[in-house]
């Protein structure tokens, strides 16, 4: 008598961060807002719930690793480039925003519904926190290799603030590449350049120590 073989059934492949994180941008770009519940998102995908959990705490914490995402694509980029070690801290800094925008290009339509419910400039929304803290970590590195060359001027107590003063900078050009009507973001990639030189003219050695030293002139002149 014949006996029938059983195969096994082989398991569902484990669900990766890329495709949660896909089917994500698309639910939010077709919907136009988050999924009523990790249970029923899950649920749509025929995932496992807990395959989520395994990977990210919210949707707030996926929206989080997104925009870090953003900020290592961009890095990895760079370092790939055997040149950009050789690079003045300036030039680093040009090259980072003209990567960063090509990396946000490719994602646009999802990175500007997030831009859209960013009211307060001066306070970082829940999606920007990790992406705020990877740029202070990698634009401190750039600032620390232009104070060894001399590109930038060490002053008291300014200079710690430097990298604050560059995540200003960076929301500005965040909020002016969110409205960029020109082809291929040619108006964007000029306020980079003009904006990236600007600061470098101001936290370099020279115009602002001029107009400390006269500062204080005129401070000890009026007291004497």
């Amino acid at each position: 008598m014949e006996t029938t073989k059983r195969t096994k059934s082989k398991p569902a492949a484990k669900p990766s961060a890329e495709m949660i994180t896909t089917s994500y941008r698309d639910f939010v770009l077709t919907e136009g807002r988050q999924p009523a519940s990790v249970f029923k998102f899950c649920k749509d995908l025929g995932i496992p719930e807990d395959a989520f959990y395994q990977l990210f705490a919210s949707f707030d914490a996926l929206e989080k690793s997104i925009w870090k995402e953003y900020i290592e694509t961009t890095q990895q980029r760079l370092e790939s480039d055997d040149s950009y070690a050789s690079l003045s801290a300036r030039e680093k800094i040009l090259t980072f925003y003209f990567a960063l925008a090509e990396v946000l290009k490719a994602d646009r339509s999802f990175v500007l519904m997030q831009l859209a419910s960013w009211k307060n400039p001066a306070l970082a929304p829940k999606f920007l926190k990790a992406f705020k803290i990877a740029f202070e970590d990698w634009i401190a590195t750039a600032i620390n290799d232009g104070k060894a060359t001399g590109e930038i001027a060490k002053r008291p107590f300014l200079d710690k603030r430097y990298h604050q003063i560059f995540w200003l900078h960076l929301t500005f050009i965040l909020r002016f590449w969110g409205k960029d009507e020109s082809a291929n973001f040619e108006n964007t990639d000029a306020a980079i350049e003009k904006s990236v030189n600007l600061a470098f003219d101001l936290i370099g050695k020279g115009v602002l120590d001029n107009a400390i030293d006269f500062g204080k002139f005129l401070y000890q002149t009026a007291r004497a």
